[in-house]
């Protein structure tokens, strides 16, 4: 009986396993091009408690990053986003913070993480606006890139590192010299 039991078990772990796989494979390989030409909308209420609209920062660039508290990868890459704010926040550039969370939570956590940008906070509504934006949401973190216009140009499920924010910061860059167009810029990001 104790056999029989082990080898289901190995076989529904396979059979999750290979599910996650081609799910997170299917996912990455297809997230930019899942949503052409979707535009990302959101209104959220910030720390203060003041409803914030994604058109407050229309005409600008937007690395919209969803986040928790709990998860490790999103308090990892924090450093880096605030680092990408300061470096290119004259620029034009905008992240924005959306914590799929408790407000309590995010609240305490924002006293300690000092952020230089902006912290909108929600629990279904917050997963409501990632799963708007026409990718799959399978878990935290997950970063749109975001036109000034407001299309969405691609997403990163999973935390993000320097390099893949330097081939962001060029492209949006070169977007917005109008070195590119949008479907360019949605090819160059692709592998992100």
């Amino acid at each position: 009986m104790g056999r029989k039991l082990l080898i289901a078990a190995l076989l529904l772990a396979a059979l999750l396993s290979g599910y996650w796989f081609s799910m997170r494979t299917n996912t990455q390989a297809t997230a930019p091009g899942a949503a052409a030409g979707q535009k990302v909308a959101f209104a959220l209420r910030d720390l203060d408690g003041r409803l914030r609209n994604a058109d407050e920062w229309r005409g600008r660039p937007k690395l919209v990053n969803f986040w928790a508290t709990w998860c490790a990868p999103c308090r990892r890459e924090i450093p880096l986003l605030k680092a990408t704010q300061e470096a290119h926040g004259d620029d034009g550039l905008q992240v924005i913070g959306i914590a799929v969370d408790f407000e309590d939570d995010v609240r305490a956590y924002a006293a300690e993480a000092d952020f230089n940008y902006p912290i909108l906070v929600g629990q279904d509504d917050a997963m409501a606006v990632a799963e708007s934006s026409g990718v799959s949401f399978i878990g935290l973190p997950f970063t749109l890139v975001v036109a000034p216009d407001g299309t969405l140009l691609a997403a990163h499920m999973g935390e993000i590192d320097a390099s893949q924010i330097d081939t962001i910061v060029a492209e949006l860059a070169r977007l917005e010299r109008g070195a590119t167009d949008i479907e360019a810029a949605r090819r160059a990001l692709h592998s992100l």
